[in-house]
């Protein structure tokens, strides 16, 4: 049975910015979907109909992959849906591996390029950092113009997008998840909006890349005061653009006595916060005393893998 396995993320730097061409940085980590598919008398995704809203990315890739006949499809992941880590891109990146490696067509590259198409369709306004940290693996930074060892460029409208692999110092991180899964698409509406009507959301937009080359230097120099700081910088903007919710700064205010900083990590409006800490036990009790519920996460240098 062909099957692939590709990993969550975490969105260290840049979140809905990223949306307009600016800088943003993420990384791979070690919780991971699986999607297995095989040949069935009709199209089913985990014994459901693949019409089901909860399957829309699925659908959508074997569609976008030109699965030739009806497909029995298993996903199993142990990323939180909805939880800002990177369960779409994952089961996106996995889905799109598993039917092309049925077909003999798995290629890195253009998997990359079918699942940004894939989450764009399906959100209606995306950035390919999340499918590419799913595919690459490792640390990815997002670029509007390329430098040396650019993995590939993406170009929608006025907008381009350069993703590179960069390297990064060991370092766990403590991820606390709300319980409240909002989708991407609608919030990256709203930040759109907001850019649109207020000329300093314009001015947030470009602060928040400026924050991500001076947190990616912080973290390579491996000063987690600076990048801290930095964190918490980046965490009151995206809470000026409307994305934040109380379940967030209640996790966020819980988790930074410990840390060095924390903010909201992925789309928002729910979903989950991320700690830069050297205190990781203190800081997962610290948020589920505050009803969150912690994950110690690390990065996973592995992309798209095939299985079996």
């Amino acid at each position: 049975m062909p099957a692939c396995s590709a990993p969550g993320k975490l969105i260290l730097f840049g979140e809905h910015a990223v949306v307009f061409g600016q800088p943003a940085l993420s990384t791979a980590i070690d919780l991971r979907a699986e999607v297995y598919v095989r040949p069935h008398t009709e199209w089913l995704a985990d014994g459901q109909s693949l019409d089901a809203p909860r399957y829309a990315y699925v659908k959508a890739a074997v569609e976008k992959a030109g699965a030739p006949r009806p497909l029995w499809i298993e996903v199993r992941s142990a990323i939180p849906e909805g939880s800002g880590l990177g369960s779409s891109a994952a089961v996106t990146v996995s889905t799109l591996g598993a039917v092309r490696r049925m077909r003999g067509t798995f290629e890195v590259r253009a998997i990359a390029r079918d699942a940004f198409e894939v989450e764009l369709g399906v959100q209606g306004r995306a950035s390919p950092i999340d499918t590419t940290t799913a595919t690459a693996g490792g640390a990815i930074l997002a670029l509007p113009t390329p430098e040396k060892g650019v993995l590939w460029s993406f170009e929608r409208g006025d907008r381009q997008w350069h993703l590179h692999h960069r390297l990064l110092p060991p370092i766990t991180f403590v991820v606390g998840f709300t319980g409240v899964s909002a989708p991407t698409g609608p919030l990256v509406a709203k930040v759109r909006e907001l850019v649109d009507a207020k000329p300093e959301a314009r001015s947030w937009i470009e602060e928040i890349g400026a924050i991500t080359l001076d947190g990616l230097r912080a973290l390579q120099a491996k000063d987690f005061v600076a990048a801290g700081e930095l964190m918490t910088r980046n965490h009151a903007l995206l809470n000026a653009l409307g994305v934040g919710h109380p379940s967030l700064d209640r996790l966020v205010a819980a988790a930074r006595p410990t840390s060095y900083g924390v903010k909201l990590t992925g789309a928002g409006g729910g979903g989950s916060m991320v700690a830069l800490t050297d205190r990781p036990e203190a800081t997962a009790k610290a948020i589920t005393a505050a009803g969150g519920r912690p994950f110690l996460v690390t990065a996973e240098p592995k992309g798209v893998v095939g299985l079996g």
